[in-house]
């Protein structure tokens, strides 16, 4: 039997509340195990851009990254972000260590070619974007890998991608080694079947299931991409999508989706 390894993905939600960060470092160091997690940049750095005079540009919740903001962006994902995520793993006794894409050229992506939209330096990944055995050789040492947002392309350019699709790369190309699960932590305790009830936790989630869901309209829009991912992730590999609280990591209460 394989050995389970298990990512953790969190988004801005946290990473803009210092107690309620602490309390989830506070869960992850608690997990046994094999893991890595992935963090977002939250609202920090559209401040930290308007403070500059940089007016922050999104477009469906993506950011616009021209040089100025991804010289910002930089600075507060790779820079004070991880650095805090890290020092506070390591206050809680996890031998954490603070990464983006650049690091060990451990995450390469490719610039979003210009169609509709210009995103500017913001990176898309692929297939070949993860060097697999370079997290093998850190996980085997006893490290747990920090991801932040920030990717480059080989050729010395840095470049901003999401942190969903990170997550889910590297849970594609860590599974021939592992078994993995992939958790995607935010602030619902799991998918739920009414959103008006959160309390209508959907225990677990099969494909066909999915499909019905999607289907009957039960699933809101804003959770049909990140399940649409998350199942994709099944397909290439991956164990176990888990969709939880970002404060409960360690309770009962969770969506789990699976193959079957």
């Amino acid at each position: 039997m394989r050995e389970v390894l298990k990512i953790f993905k969190i988004g801005g939600g946290i990473i803009d509340d210092a107690a309620q960060l602490n309390q989830f470092l506070a869960a992850l160091a608690q997990v046994p195990g094999r893991k890595v997690l992935v963090h977002g940049g939250g609202k920090g750095a559209s401040q930290m851009l308007q403070d500059l005079g940089i007016a922050p540009q999104m477009v469906q919740g993506r950011r616009i990254t021209d040089a100025a903001t991804l010289d910002v962006v930089t600075m507060f994902y790779a820079g004070k972000t991880n650095k805090q995520v890290v020092a506070g793993l390591q206050a809680r006794g996890v031998n954490a260590l603070g990464l983006s894409g650049a690091d060990g050229n451990v995450i390469r992506a490719t610039k979003r070619p210009v169609r509709e939209i210009d995103y500017g330096f913001v990176g898309d990944l692929d297939e070949h974007s993860i060097n697999a055995d370079l997290l093998q050789q850190l996980l085997d040492a006893g490290l747990m890998p920090v991801f932040c947002a920030i990717t480059h392309d080989g050729q010395g350019q840095l470049l901003n991608t999401n942190a969903d699709t990170i997550a889910s790369s590297l849970a594609r190309a860590l599974a021939s080694f592992y078994e993995v699960e992939l958790h995607f932590c935010f602030e619902k305790d799991g998918v739920l079947a009414d959103i008006n009830d959160e309390t209508s936790i959907i225990p677990q989630i099969t494909p066909g299931q999915y499909q019905e869901l999607k289907t009957s309209g039960v699933i809101a829009a804003g959770m049909v991409p990140k399940l649409d991912n998350a199942f994709a992730a099944l397909d290439a590999g991956v164990e176990r999508v888990v969709i939880e609280n970002a404060l409960k990591i360690n309770e009962p209460v969770k969506t789990i989706l699976c193959r079957s």
